[in-house]
């Protein structure tokens, strides 16, 4: 790529972008000339504004970036961060990357814990199914001031993402346990947490197996454990409702990420437990349905659907 000022070099980079289909062309050539600069954002704007030459390793080293994004390889494997909330995870091949809609499960969790929160000691007990690369256990300890969080996953790869994520955190007063173990059998495998939690958290795997994603950085770089749900999405859903049940304390709260057209289904799952009850379905910043709370209730008596 020869040399050119910053203007030129980022205007030619997203009409390949664009004509390679990538969704975001002119920001993500903007992500991927900051990141082969070894620059921020707003250092970038600067150096565009006054016209300023791309120095030529950058542009030959931001012309291989620009190759494997046409190739569709994900920006965030490119970069080799995703951003989430306030934090900057490490990600890679091997784990599901963090999206914007699941930002919301987090407020979601705090404005619950806020609610939850009494005048003694107590120290929340929340634990995420399917935690990934750490992005909804690692939120959590980092902005509320002090909480137990255990992430489980199941996949070696995305939980040594989430421990190399950790690793570079100040929790403050919180504290994170990263657990090897499946979603779908963790409380029967772990009697002494069972009716102690308070929250349970899951973005589970929700893609029916025959829905194919058609974008490539979702179709060929996401793993397929944190994509494909069972023949109906909702197969895997199910067993970790039930596991939730089991684990919640009488009034913990219940929280899942699903798709949009899967509100009424996963309601009908949480009505079907014994004790987890009022399922609210609520949108994603699109207005899209995207996620279902629910409360356990007590088991005395007859039970209020």
């Amino acid at each position: 790529m020869p040399a050119s000022d910053v203007s030129a070099l980022l205007n030619g980079a997203a009409r390949l972008l664009r004509e390679a289909g990538v969704p975001n062309p002119d920001s993500d050539a903007a992500t991927l000339l900051a990141h082969a600069w070894g620059i921020d954002a707003s250092t970038l704007s600067r150096h565009r504004l006054f016209e300023e030459e791309v120095p030529s390793a950058v542009s030959a080293t931001f012309a291989q970036l620009l190759d494997r994004r046409v190739e569709r390889v994900p920006l965030q494997h490119i970069t080799g961060t995703a951003a989430f909330r306030h934090l900057e995870l490490d990600v890679g091949p091997g784990v599901f990357v963090p999206r914007p809609e699941t930002e919301l499960l987090v407020t979601e969790v705090l404005d619950e814990l806020e609610r939850q929160r009494t005048e003694d000691e107590h120290i929340p007990l929340v634990v995420d199914l399917c935690s990934g690369s750490g992005a909804i256990t690692l939120s959590l300890a980092t902005e509320h001031p002090q909480l137990r969080v255990i992430g489980v996953e199941r996949e070696a790869a995305a939980l040594e993402w989430s421990r190399k994520n950790r690793a570079r955190l100040d929790l403050g007063d919180s504290t994170v346990d990263l657990v090897s173990g499946d979603a779908t059998t963790f409380g029967d495998e772990n009697s002494d947490l069972c009716g102690g939690v308070d929250v349970v958290v899951t973005n589970p795997p929700y893609v029916p197996d025959t829905a194919i994603p058609r974008d490539p950085e979702v179709r060929d770089h996401d793993p397929a454990a944190a994509l494909y749900g069972g023949a109906s999405g909702l197969e895997i859903p199910g067993l970790i409702i039930a596991q939730a049940e089991k684990l919640l304390r009488p009034g913990g709260f219940f929280i899942m990420e699903h798709s949009e057209e899967q509100g009424a289904g996963v309601r009908e799952l949480i009505m079907s437990t014994a004790s987890l009850r009022r399922p609210t379905t609520f949108p994603d910043y699109t207005g899209r349905d995207r996620y279902t709370v629910a409360h356990r209730i007590t088991c005395d008596g007859p039970l209020s659907r």
